[in-house]
């Protein structure tokens, strides 16, 4: 093992780590804005991951679209909600948790005997040049209905999180008769009294 295969290897352990602890952190935690903010490290890592496999076009989409708009956008919906009230725990709420728990056991060993019963080639993989400018071809060719849908739906995504958080506070409507009524008075000067016939030089 060379030095470049040793770093990559320790990058891959750190990286497999975050994104575990951070899975975990955002299944295991009850605080819903610390659930969002470790999802974004559980993107980031899988963006290092990419990065990892050459795929740096992958690695720079999964930040800035994954990271930079569905993680704020879970944000902006979480703050909008603003739900301060703590969740009441159900009585039966383990056999939830133990039924969550079984199923996600059984999809890890699933997928593990998937990923060790698979025979993975590298021979006949033939690697790519310039891998933008092969994904361009496939998005404006092969993909390009699914690429303009995908396009529109982020559009309406947007449009609707900037309306949710231009939303002004709107104050219930007085009528007029609960308006306090306040009579305004001038203050008058006071002015001398002449007395009739008297002459003022």
């Amino acid at each position: 093992m060379n030095l470049a295969e040793g770093v990559q290897l320790v990058s891959f352990v750190i990286l497999a780590v975050m994104m575990i602890g951070s899975a975990l952190g955002v299944v295991l935690l009850s605080n819903v804005v610390y659930s969002a903010f470790l999802l974004a490290g559980v993107f980031v890592s899988l963006a290092g991951m990419y990065l990892l496999l050459n795929a740096d076009f992958v690695a720079a989409a999964q930040l800035l679209i994954y990271v930079g708009a569905v993680n704020v956008l879970i944000l902006f919906a979480i703050m909008l909600v603003n739900k301060r009230q703590d969740f009441t725990p159900f009585p039966t709420a383990w056999v939830r948790k133990a039924l969550t728990a079984v199923v996600s056991a059984g999809l890890f060993a699933l997928l593990s005997a998937m990923v060790l019963a698979t025979p993975w080639s590298r021979s006949a993989a033939t690697p790519v040049t310039n891998p933008i400018v092969a994904i361009a071809q496939h998005f404006f060719s092969d993909f390009l209905l699914p690429f303009e849908l995908a396009s529109i739906l982020l559009l309406v995504a947007m449009v609707g999180a900037i309306i949710l958080a231009r939303r002004e506070y709107l104050p219930e409507q007085i009528t007029p008769s609960e308006l306090p009524q306040t009579v305004l008075t001038l203050p008058e000067r006071p002015r001398e009294l002449i007395p009739a016939g008297s002459e003022k030089e």
